[in-house]
């Protein structure tokens, strides 16, 4: 067995008795023989299309050749650094793979200026960089704004793009063409695999691969766990664990994922994407929050909330008794690849909801690409503290004149049931401490918090913001960068496109109803401190 799996208390007193008719069902089979019809005839079209994840290991294997050729000629020419421009399901597969294979790969997933200054730069420059361009639609915003920043620098650097840029993307794509007819070297994924269910597609092991990770054994890994969840039956992991997520009455719709000790850097926030983006819809869903092994949360648990806690053996599973009414999981990379998107599937056909697809993603992207369009002038702010200008979806939120005062009004919001959601629109890789700003909010607003950089989010939980249960408060906190950068062959710099997507974003979110207090950071250095006073 390579997923091991440790139950006690409630959960796995939810789990015996869901089991039985999980394997009646047999819904393991059905899913290994690509059946389209498990989760009614609503989403049968769908997922139709989109069970190819079940069968890629093969395919993939197809590539290894090509992947290590390319990667061996990088290295022969001098080319050591991979950056990697995608979004969702393209980044966070690929940057877990790295980050746990201990290859460096630069990841950038953000339209923050800084952020994709830093990017493009590095610390020596662009000579010895090779940009992977990673999009199964194609049509990507935040890719094609990357694409064409480092196509310009590139030239401008005396260096032809078509030998130091590698396309990733559906075929038949808006991408593939216009890489095809540039002469970049073009992988391509399954039209059939969903992006947040594309970790070993091309998608994944590609950039991971290129980086210098092992992705054969990974391969290997995945291909050796597709037997243990293929058959349905109480040792099935995928079953036991879409049981323990998404089983029992009344079901706990909160999800914590925390990494204690494991070697699996950034697990957590793979899972986070697959099962909100999967799950969250038709007023529905499991709401994954990322914690830390001492987050307030797990001190005084909500009933709402299930914990699974991932490990690094099995063997350890005894030293965390004292945690009753978890889950304790243990695997490798590619086993938990595996079991996860299984166990999302399962866990989707419980809810009777379609997992396949993402109704509400559009309205944040359309919102964006209005105001770019209209170009309003902004909103101006209800009042200003410490450096903090502060906006907010109605008036009573901002009622009080403080910061402290805002956020309280926001945590009143939270409905029985409710969550936080802290959304932090800055450059990442110098802003790392904003989120640390969670695990304050959780302690003062007493309810599960989560945490995610934009416009990343957008890509991975923003579907659950919009369509799951409408319960809950939102936080957008933005640090305007140092220096604007245009993008190339565009109307708008990069700095506008953020603006946009956060703005965009607060707008739908608001329109259905749900309270987003905006934060923006107008010296950040000081600003980030009275921040943390304050919540």
């Amino acid at each position: 067995m390579s997923f091991h799996i440790h139950l006690s208390g409630r959960v796995k007193k939810v789990v015996d008795e869901t089991l039985p008719a999980l394997a009646a069902d047999l819904v393991a089979t059905g899913i290994t023989a690509c059946d389209p019809t498990l989760w009614g005839p609503d989403a049968e079209d769908e997922a139709a299309e989109r069970l190819g994840w079940v069968q890629c290991v093969t395919a993939s294997r197809d590539l290894l050749p090509d992947i290590y050729l390319l990667r061996d000629d990088h290295l022969e020419r001098g080319i050591t650094r991979v950056v990697l421009a995608g979004m969702g399901g393209s980044s966070l597969a690929p940057e877990v793979i790295a980050q746990s294979a201990g290859v460096p790969l630069v990841v950038l997933d953000s339209t923050d200026p800084d952020q994709v200054r830093a990017a493009l730069e590095g610390d020596d420059g662009i000579g010895g960089t090779v940009l992977v361009v990673s999009s199964k639609s194609g049509s990507t915003v935040e890719t094609d704004a990357a694409r064409r920043l480092f196509e310009a620098a590139f030239r401008d650097a005396g260096i032809d793009p078509a030998e130091r840029i590698v396309v990733v993307t559906d075929p038949g794509s808006p991408l593939d063409a216009s890489a095809q007819a540039a002469g970049y070297r073009v992988f391509h994924g399954d039209p059939t695999v969903g992006g947040r269910f594309s970790a070993l597609t091309a998608f994944g092991i590609v950039p991971a691969g290129l980086a210098g990770a092992d992705v054969e054994e990974l391969l290997d890994e995945a291909e050796a766990t597709l037997l243990e969840v293929a058959i349905d039956g109480p040792q099935n992991p995928a079953l036991v664990l879409a049981a323990a997520i998404a089983g029992g009455e009344p079901r706990r719709d909160k999800l914590a994922l925390i990494a204690d000790g494991t070697q699996l850097v950034g697990l957590p926030d793979w899972i986070e994407q697959l099962i909100a983006e999967s799950t969250g819809k038709d007023g529905t869903g499991i709401l994954p929050v990322v914690m830390l092994p001492v987050s307030p949360e797990l001190e005084d648990r909500p009933a709402d909330l299930q914990v699974v806690r991932v490990v690094d053996e099995a063997e350890r599973f005894h030293f965390f008794e004292h945690h009753p009414d978890e889950v304790l999981v243990s695997a490798s990379l590619a086993a938990h690849f595996v079991v996860w998107e299984y166990a999302t599937a399962i866990a989707g056909r419980m809810l009777g909801i379609n997992p396949f697809d993402q109704p509400d993603v559009e309205a944040a992207k359309q919102a964006a690409r209005e105001l770019l369009e209209a170009r309003p002038a902004p909103t101006p702010a209800a009042f200003t503290e410490n450096g903090i200008e502060v906006r907010a979806s109605d008036a009573t939120l901002v009622e009080a004149g403080t910061v402290a005062g805002a956020l309280q009004a926001l945590w009143g919001r939270t409905p029985a049931g409710g969550y936080v959601a802290v959304q932090a629109y800055a450059d990442r890789t110098a802003f790392g401490e904003l989120q640390g700003v969670r695990e304050l909010i959780a302690a003062d607003a007493g309810r599960p918090t989560t945490f995610g950089w934009g416009p990343r989010f957008l890509h991975s939980t923003g579907q659950f913001h919009k369509g799951g249960p409408a319960t809950g408060v939102f936080l957008q906190i933005i640090v305007p960068a140092q220096q604007d950068l245009a993008v190339p062959g565009r109307p708008y710099t990069f700095g506008e496109l953020i603006a946009a997507q956060a703005a965009g974003d607060a707008a739908v979110l608001a329109a259905r109803g749900r309270p987003v207090v905006t934060l923006t950071l107008t010296d950040p250095k000081t600003d980030v401190l009275a921040l943390f006073e304050a919540a």
